[in-house]
């Protein structure tokens, strides 16, 4: 039985073994013209087996690049692109700079919300400044109750605010968030919603309406 973990290793897997033995045997080609004109062969059966990536711009760079891969940069031909060199794909990514997750004070609201905050504070009064501000503090409300099941009122969410930018953003007490005071547990909306009568309290309102229907008869 001839298994894959007998054969030689895959260079580039999405291309298959097939297109991996046609790149060996094109080493194999001792006539260069021949082996330029096998080469561009190849690059059609690449290509054809992802369609949908040829309006790409770079596909076909891409596809001869892919080509030096598979052939571990020993194919001696004539590419219409650069050659590439191994230490290309050898380098490492650059580490991407992180910020640390210390620094966001308040985490339930995120970061983006600490941002907000943070550009609102640097706006002059006037009126763009208020509705930016209302905004961010309606959005931390419901982001607050998404996270906590107790109700939150608004001075809690001033306080945060005024805690975020440092005293920059002060919002008075008189001010009131669309978002009304509710949670997950006992809250005034829920107090002030209607409550569902019983199956037979509802019947019995019917029952009278059909009573009064035939004394009136």
């Amino acid at each position: 039985m001839d298994y894959n973990t007998q054969r030689n290793k895959l260079a580039l897997p999405e291309y298959g073994r097939h297109v991996q033995r046609m790149v060996e045997y094109l080493r194999t080609i001792p006539d260069k013209k021949t082996r330029n004109e096998q080469a561009h062969a190849v690059i059609g059966v690449m290509g054809s087996l992802f369609p949908y990536l040829r309006d790409i711009n770079d596909f076909k760079h891409k596809l001869w690049d892919h080509l030096f891969i598979i052939a571990d940069f020993n194919l001696d031909i004539d590419s219409p692109y650069p050659r590439p060199e191994p230490i290309t794909f050898e380098e490492k990514p650059r580490r991407v700079p992180y910020t640390s997750p210390d620094t966001i004070k308040l985490k339930h609201y995120g970061r983006g919300v600490q941002d907000m905050l943070g550009a609102i504070a640097e706006l002059p009064e006037g009126e763009k400044r208020r509705y930016s501000i209302m905004a961010v503090a309606n959005h931390m409300k419901k982001a607050y109750l998404a996270w906590n099941k107790e109700s939150v009122s608004d001075d809690m969410i001033y306080k945060d605010i005024e805690r975020l930018t440092k005293g920059r953003v002060i919002i008075s007490d008189n001010t009131r968030l669309s978002v009304g005071n509710y949670g997950n547990g006992s809250s005034s909306n829920a107090q002030n919603r209607p409550k569902r009568l019983p199956p037979q309290q509802q019947q019995q309102p019917q029952q009278q309406q059909q009573r009064r229907r035939i004394t009136n008869k």
